[in-house]
């Protein structure tokens, strides 16, 4: 599983429809796709690319990321002409982070299982089409996955994004399937008969899997998480693709992770999801 940061997986509102609702402001919304066009890899972004990404004209970019760096939420390089996220930025995120109970409950139960099963142990939330990492814990094993808080993964297929696709209402994960077939229709096939498949193997088993089907040198499974909160999580476990197959991930890790999923609820006074 790896990570986006080019910016491609950003679910641009439509401005015809929300302007239609007296409660949402454009310029502000506009203001917040900027700050989601950094990723965890390419931390310097132009006023050109924004516009790309944000698909937002350049003039308007240059405002809001005017505006946005004078409030600390992005910072101006001068010299290179390009802008990287503010301060301001981590302390919201810091202090989303901070109401996650669950991170400090799950953290001893995840590094037992990474070191068990000689992998990465990660806790992720729902960000439009894709998850992001809030925890992560990786084994002492030479070889492992590199990916810590902040990455973000493809909702359609990886463990976790399934999972969590598999845990939610039906009508909720109808409308997001949908946007996710209006993104690719070319490969919506394949998208789709994936998807489908993870959702037969949670019914089945309690987890989603997904072996290279993202990224081709990893596979992992995934278990959807609820949180005391009422927050949709989910938890992967996830290796190099030359370290598993099905086979090993269906009758081995799968179910160590419901039962480490099961575990964290307990602990949390809650039953399994």
């Amino acid at each position: 599983m790896g990570t986006v940061d080019d910016g491609s997986d950003i679910q641009r509102f439509d401005e015809d429809e929300q302007g239609k609702d007296r409660q949402f402001v454009i310029a502000l919304a506009r203001g917040l796709e900027l700050l989601r066009c950094f990723g965890s890899k390419e931390r310097e972004i132009g006023i050109s690319e924004l516009a790309r990404r944000a698909g937002i004209p350049k003039p308007t970019v240059a405002r809001l990321a005017g505006t946005l760096a004078k409030l600390g939420y992005l910072e101006h390089l001068e010299a290179e002409g390009k802008y990287r996220l503010g301060a301001g930025v981590l302390a919201l995120g810091y202090s989303m982070l901070s109401r996650l109970d669950v991170r400090e409950v799950a953290r001893p139960f995840m590094r037992e299982l990474a070191e068990r099963s000689q992998a990465s142990v990660s806790l992720g939330v729902r960000d439009r089409l894709s998850m992001v990492y809030v925890e992560s814990v990786r084994s002492s094993a030479s070889i492992t996955l590199q990916r810590g808080v902040g990455t973000r993964l493809a909702l359609a297929t990886t463990a976790m994004g399934r999972a969590c696709l598999a845990a939610m209402p039906a009508a909720e994960r109808a409308f997001l399937l949908d946007q996710i077939r209006l993104r690719d229709e070319h490969d919506w096939p394949r998208l789709q008969a994936g998807i489908e498949q993870a959702l037969r193997d949670h019914a089945d088993y309690g987890f989603c899997m997904s072996i290279g089907e993202w990224d081709k040198d990893t596979c992992g499974v995934g278990v959807p998480f609820l949180a005391p909160d009422g927050m949709m999580m989910a938890f992967n476990c996830g290796m190099p693709a030359f370290k598993c197959n099905r086979e090993y991930l269906q009758h081995e890790v799968g179910p160590l992770l419901v039962e480490l999923v099961r575990k964290i609820g307990g602990s949390l006074g809650q039953g399994a999801y």
